[in-house]
């Protein structure tokens, strides 16, 4: 399927071997990934490292032409006690593994650890870009030196879908989905941007600069647009996300290779998120749905990631109407055809949460009847997310429950919604 595609690099969030026999004599080239729970075992233990590397790379190697070893995925995004923990262990880690390749002649293989973009403290104008004051000597300056001394890369996940929805009134549309009719100047550095991907990318490009490193070359690690959401998600639809993704490809295959304002004609390779949705993914409905295909494999749209494919000669998607931020009442509901053993399961647990969120449904209260596992998971549901949206609770319960502007009250039970 891959190979249809004629997509040149797959990138892998672990190391699964029989994913990496498949890939074999494929000529793709592959990004394998060694999980956040390893990092700190490998960063004090050689031995540790040497036979991470010896089960899972020198097997496959040559044949499968791995191409990079991502240490974590996004670690520097958290900040439990914990985290910050293995903040201090991620260059050592990958200083190990370097070592490891080493021993076994494999340097042509890099090392590095993709990053989310919440690692700069400031990034517009893309002048200013500036790393967060708690990484920025202890964590990231190594980082760099490591990626320098090793001639690796700077992997980044960079999303313009998250800045735009987020300020989808003050960032033109067109100018997060490469459209080329919008433009903006950094008044700091002269440059002229054309679209906010660069504007990512190159905030990150002078805040290593300003570190003293300018010339690392960047990967985005991930990058993508979600082909549906939750209704107070703007944005995320079939048509926004073809045409983010057949436009950031005719970008970066472009030749002669365009680059970005602060490096012109720089090659960046880039790794689109995802191959399939995600059906069982927890979080907000984009979660879900990033996939160049359904969980089943059909294709959400047409998509060349050759880029040769003109504009017009894809097939045309229906015109959408969720571009603007939702504005009213939400309730949040059981799902309808889902399992009732599951609901009645999902009821127990939010309601023995405390908080009173149930509190309608005992007995004699204004909720209690209809006696219904249906009627009861929806008040629970509506009830925790009004209280706890602000906090990061959403509305999803493991799938089984769904948006809805349809007023579920009745009589006197009044159902909490959330207002936007």
């Amino acid at each position: 399927m891959i190979k249809s595609m004629k997509a040149g690099r797959v990138k892998l969030y672990d190391a699964n071997h029989e994913i990496l026999r498949l890939l074999s004599g494929t000529n793709l080239q592959v990004s394998i990934m060694i999980p956040n729970n390893e990092i700190s075992d490998i960063a004090n233990n050689q031995t540790r490292s040497d036979e991470w590397i010896l089960n899972n790379v020198v097997p496959f190697y040559p044949d499968t032409m791995i191409r990079f070893i991502l240490v974590g995925n996004e670690v520097l995004s958290y900040a439990s006690d914990r985290d910050r923990h293995v903040w201090t262990d991620l260059v050592p880690a990958m200083r190990r593994v370097w070592q490891s390749l080493k021993a076994q002649n494999l340097q042509i293989i890099r090392v590095g650890t993709p990053v989310a973009m919440d690692v700069l403290e400031t990034s517009f104008p893309p002048s200013i870009g500036t790393f967060r004051s708690d990484i920025r000597r202890t964590v990231v300056a190594p980082l760099l030196e490591f990626l320098n001394e090793t001639r690796s890369f700077f992997f980044v996940d960079a999303y313009p879908y998250f800045p735009w929805s987020a300020n989808p009134m003050d960032i033109n549309l067109d100018f997060a989905l490469f459209n080329g009719n919008f433009e903006q100047i950094d008044r700091g550095s002269g440059l002229v941007y054309t679209n906010l991907l660069d504007e990512m990318l190159d905030s990150l490009i002078f805040a290593m600069a300003k570190l003293g490193y300018p010339d690392i070359r960047l990967v985005i690690s991930e990058t993508g647009w979600p082909t549906t959401g939750d209704i107070e998600q703007p944005g995320a639809n079939l048509l926004n996300a073809a045409m983010y993704n057949r436009n950031l490809v005719k970008r970066i295959m472009a030749k002669p290779t365009i680059g970005t304002p602060a490096r012109p004609g720089v090659v960046i390779p880039t790794f689109i998120f995802a191959l399939f949705d995600e059906n069982q993914k927890s979080g907000p409905g984009t979660e879900r749905h990033w996939g160049l295909l359904s969980s089943d494999g059909s294709p959400n749209y047409d998509i060349d990631l050759t880029g040769r494919k003109s504009s017009v000669e894809y097939d045309p998607i229906p015109v959408v109407e969720n571009n603007v931020p939702f504005r009213g009442r939400l309730w949040c509901v059981a799902a309808r055809g889902v399992d009732l053993m599951e609901l009645g399961a999902a009821v127990t647990d939010v309601c023995n949460g405390g908080d009173g969120i149930c509190e309608e449904l005992t007995p004699g209260r204004e909720c209690y009847e209809p006696v219904s596992v249906h009627w009861h998971a929806s008040y629970a549901f509506s009830s925790y997310w009004a209280r706890f949206r602000s906090q990061g609770g959403s509305c999803y319960f493991n799938g089984l429950a769904e948006e809805t502007t349809i007023d579920p009250s009745s009589g006197l039970c009044r159902f909490p919604s959330v207002i936007f």
